[in-house]
């Protein structure tokens, strides 16, 4: 146990190095531009630059700072990052006159590449002003000079940063824009930002960036190629493409060698071990607003951003495996109970014992719930619960993994829903197609399988629990076009309308139709 006089006297320490460091790179950068205007001059010919001083640059900096913090993404860390190096125009000094600028200002006009609007990293601008120095005779006088060296500084800054952040975390955050997204998603922080202003070689340092995933890459070529999907027009493809791209730009891949991956709209579990798919089946989820795709990326409505989920759709989320449950009891959740199984039970007497389930009220089951009024019955005046057997819902075996949403994934006993195309049918857990290779591919060839295959074949069931020896990582995802492994693009109904809520907060974002022609 660290003592506490201890970890005060290094918080004391770390404190004093943070504001030594900074005072250092204050006076490190002052220290390093004392010849500013020898080397302006020396660079340009212009000999308006003579004059300048680091401390006659400093006054306009903050001034045209101040003006410009309204038009920034990141203007707390801009300020942060100059107010650390004492105002030195970093990128003008160190990238202008090599051409490390005007290269940069090439990546940012392509950002239609990335569906993005290749205005909003002020390219143009930056040329412009770059231009302005090469021209020994553009600026006039010592004002104009600290203003422009300000202004292209500071563009080239804040337009960096917002493409680094773009394409390294993408240009929207969805725990912001859904409501039942629990997946854990990196966004860019002052490490990572500071990280970027930092870089030494900006080409290197942007072709880093680039998105190297192979499925990013084949969308990116699609969306360049500039097709149409069948039975799609070309700019709802383009649609499908840029919102789909913006997915592979979040930072919530699955890195572990071995994961569980449920695709919503492709109604698929995948296992992957090293990159590869070792099991795949069919599986049911949780029904949707948009089962019928009256929403889609055909038209766009702006009320569409807003998220208004199902109550019963499956939550996007990550967690991790930790048991099986053989031949598992249903704690019937009370709004199913309300809306279903007490109106059922309203309607037939013999409802209840015809599917195995037991009513208790105040902790105690019911003899002869036969007897009960159902019609006159209130929400939370009893409980339910069904018994391990062939009609319970939950099927032979459920795989248990911690969330808010109270979801899992089961076997069910209604087989014949897996044979119909638009699987959106529980009421939010995972049903999965063939739930015993599941347990084998989990727990492998062991006692404990060798138990839940005996278990689940038991004509007299009960419940058996059975920890993992080591827990797997789950994903449940949303994704709708991606290219299979022969590289041809899939694309699926968007059976959630969660395209259509990121499509309505990209939109500002994207390039338009003429600029994804021109690619």
């Amino acid at each position: 146990m660290i003592h506490k006089h201890t970890f005060k006297k290094s918080w004391i320490l770390f404190f004093i190095t943070v504001i030594t460091t900074g005072l250092l790179l204050q006076s490190c950068g002052k220290k390093s531009r004392s010849d500013l205007g020898a080397e302006l001059y020396k660079k340009t010919k212009n000999k308006v630059f003579k004059d300048a001083t680091p401390e006659g640059l400093e006054t306009v900096f903050k001034e045209v700072l101040a003006q410009q913090k309204g038009k920034m993404s990141q203007p707390q860390i801009i300020t942060a990052f100059y107010e650390q190096n004492g105002y030195d125009p970093v990128f003008v000094m160190d990238h202008t006159f090599n051409g490390d600028v005007d290269l940069t200002a090439n990546y940012l006009e392509k950002a239609g590449q990335h569906g993005l609007d290749p205005n909003m990293f002020k390219a143009d601008q930056i040329k412009q002003l770059t231009a302005k120095f090469k021209d020994k005779k553009a600026i006039k006088d010592l004002n104009e000079a600290y203003h422009d060296i300000a202004m292209l500084e500071l563009l080239t800054a804040n337009s960096l940063l917002t493409y680094s952040n773009a394409l390294q975390y993408g240009m929207v955050s969805p725990r912001k824009i859904y409501q039942r997204y629990f997946t854990a998603t990196k966004r860019p922080d002052s490490v990572s930002m500071f990280a970027t202003l930092h870089a030494k070689n900006l080409k290197t340092f942007l072709d880093s960036i680039q998105p190297k995933n192979p499925q990013y890459l084949m969308l990116q070529k699609a969306l360049t190629a500039g097709g149409a999907a069948k039975g799609m027009s070309k700019e709802e493809t383009q649609r499908y493409l840029v919102v789909n791209m913006e997915r592979l730009r979040w930072k919530n891949k699955p890195h572990e060698d071995k994961y569980v991956i449920v695709n919503i709209p492709d109604y698929r579990l995948d296992v992957i071990e090293n990159g590869h798919s070792a099991l795949n089946m069919r599986v049911i989820v949780g029904e949707g607003r948009n089962t019928d795709n009256q929403i889609s990326l055909a038209e766009y409505n702006e009320n569409d951003k807003i998220d208004r989920p199902f109550s019963r759709e499956t939550p996007q989320l990550n967690s991790l495996i930790y048991a099986a449950q053989v031949n598992p009891v249903w704690n019937i959740p009370q709004s199913i109970a309300t809306k279903e199984i007490m109106v059922e039970a309203a309607k037939d007497p013999y409802y209840l014992e015809n599917k195995g389930i037991d009513v208790y009220q105040g902790g105690k089951k019911v003899d002869d719930p036969e007897t009960i009024d159902w019609s006159k019955a209130s929400k939370g005046d009893y409980e339910f619960k069904q018994r391990p057997g062939d009609l319970n819902s939950l099927g032979k075996i459920k795989f248990l993994f911690k969330n808010n949403s109270s979801v899992y994934l089961h076997d069910t006993p209604a087989r014949n829903a897996f044979n119909q195309n638009m699987r959106a049918l529980s009421h939010g857990c995972v049903r999965v197609g063939d739930p015993l290779a599941l347990a084998k591919s989990l727990f492998g060839d062991s006692k404990a399988y060798e138990t839940i295959d005996k278990d689940m074949a038991d004509p007299k069931p009960s419940p058996t629990t059975l920890e993992l020896p080591k827990k797997v990582p789950v994903y449940i995802t949303y994704v709708t076009c991606w290219a299979d492994e022969n590289g041809t693009l899939q694309y699926r109904p968007d059976v959630y309308g969660l395209d259509v809520v990121l499509y309505g907060h990209l939109k500002k974002f994207l390039a338009d139709s003429n600029t994804l022609a021109a690619l």
